[in-house]
């Protein structure tokens, strides 16, 4: 091993910035790769509704708790998900996560009964839980503060793009697998849908690399330079706090409280897009697929222009409130225009280019304190309790819905619970977390 000391330097053609950009390659298209199809298994419930709660008889507040039950098993599992991965290494432990979550989601097709609905949602998500804020946690190990914002908003770039592509797969799989085999178009789905997560589970053993250190494809004099931005970074961070000490945090709570509010809004969209779409008039499973995918056309657009723009100017307060109240705005007008086709799509457009911006932006805040350990249980805390949302939110939806037969009332919610976000979001300290 050289013990040379790294070359310094300044300007995009330097060593430094030539090893970020090998890891850039290495790392980041392959880890929305494995977002996309998480993203896809854990959402196309969403589009299987179209069939599947006719088919067997699920009231709309039956289908919402399922759906949310995801997020319990979540829940549960979340905080000893990341500390097992930051004990044994990436690599090993999202594999694993990718292969059982993709097992469980194809035996969505055995699914007849609400009690088999519930148990196949929360094994689901006690299955993927880890998954989203261990990969959080592995982006503070190769990144600084000042460059995360960009790569974390490319990473969740997965988020619309799921829904730009698997939308329209979701519904050509329901119409052209229908009655195949004997079985429905949304079972075929769940099968389907679910092959790509054991792949790429089974690719992560062979792709990525638990850290620096052991990534073989940077030179030492590479390994040095990025390890010193990490450590440089992590003077600013506490990353020896016991669990005990962060469930006293005040500053973790309200992380959780401002991610609860985002959460709400980024579940809404992506669990009831198909339905909200149809209400606007469409009909057919491939074309409400296809009017569903423009409103995340143009959220990949958006947050990867506003991710940028929050790191090249430091900020990150104005980069989150701008968004989400917008997105809260966009809601409302939804709601008040259930009807209009046009006006739907622009306004659902608004709000998940505000709601899908807001979610990877969100962890450029509890980053920019925490590190080390203290991020693996902060990250994965203030994960679990936002994801909460995830349960409260197409619950809410659904039961709402069948008490009013209308989705307006769920829309106010949401926007309501946005500007919340918003003010939390305007109450933390910029100091400490523009860098």
């Amino acid at each position: 091993m050289s013990t040379h000391a790294p070359t310094l330097a300044t300007g995009k053609d330097t060593p430094l910035e030539k090893a970020y950009s090998k890891v850039f390659w290495r790392i980041v298209p392959f880890i929305m790769l494995c977002y996309v199809v998480a993203y896809l298994d854990r959402v196309n419930v969403g589009f299987a509704k179209l069939q599947m709660s006719q088919d067997l008889g699920f009231s709309e507040t039956v289908f919402g708790l399922g759906a949310g039950l995801f997020f319990i098993g979540y829940f549960f599992f979340e905080v000893p998900s990341n500390a097992f991965l930051h004990r044994v290494g990436a690599r090993v432990w999202i594999a694993r996560i990718m292969i059982t979550w993709g097992l469980i989601s194809g035996c969505f097709m055995f699914v007849e009964t609400p009690t088999q609905f519930y148990i196949a949602r929360f094994l689901l998500g006690a299955a993927e839980a880890g998954f989203y804020p261990g990969i959080i946690l592995y982006l503070t190990y190769w990144y600084p503060a000042h460059r995360r914002a960009r790569i974390v908003a490319l990473f969740m770039s997965a988020i619309p793009i799921a829904g730009i592509f698997g939308n329209p797969l979701s519904g050509w799989i329901m119409d052209t697998f229908a009655g195949v085999k004997g079985m429905a178009g949304w079972q075929w789905m769940f099968v389907i849908e679910a092959i790509p997560a054991v792949i790429v589970g089974i690719m992560v053993l062979f792709i990525l690399r638990n850290g620096i250190r052991d990534a073989k494809w940077l030179t030492e004099n590479e390994m040095q330079l990025l390890e010193a931005e990490v450590a440089a970074d992590q003077k600013h961070t506490e990353s020896n706090q016991s669990f005990g000490s962060l469930l006293k945090s005040g500053r973790v709570w309200a992380m959780c409280g401002i991610y609860f509010c985002i959460v709400m809004g980024q579940y809404a969209l992506t669990f009831w897009m198909p339905t909200f779409i149809k209400a606007s008039g469409i009909t057919g499973n491939l074309k409400i697929g296809m009017i569903s995918a423009i409103p995340f056309l143009v959220a990949v657009v958006v947050m990867n222009i506003i991710g940028r723009s929050s790191d090249k100017h430091r900020e990150r307060r104005w980069h989150l409130i701008v968004p989400a109240v917008a997105a809260a705005v966009s809601f409302a007008i939804v709601a008040s225009f259930a009807g209009n086709t046009v006006v739907s799509v622009i306004a659902l457009s608004i709000a998940a280019a505000g709601v899908l911006t807001c979610s990877p932006l969100f962890w450029s805040l509890p980053t920019a304190f925490l590190s080390g350990a203290a991020a693996a249980v902060g990250i994965a805390m203030i994960n679990s309790v936002g994801n909460l949302a995830g349960f409260v939110s197409p619950y809410l939806i659904g039961y709402l819905k069948d008490l009013t037969q209308s989705t307006a009332s769920g829309m106010y919610l949401l926007a309501a619970v946005l500007l919340v976000g918003a003010v939390l979001i305007y109450l933390t300290p910029a100091k400490l977390v523009n860098r």
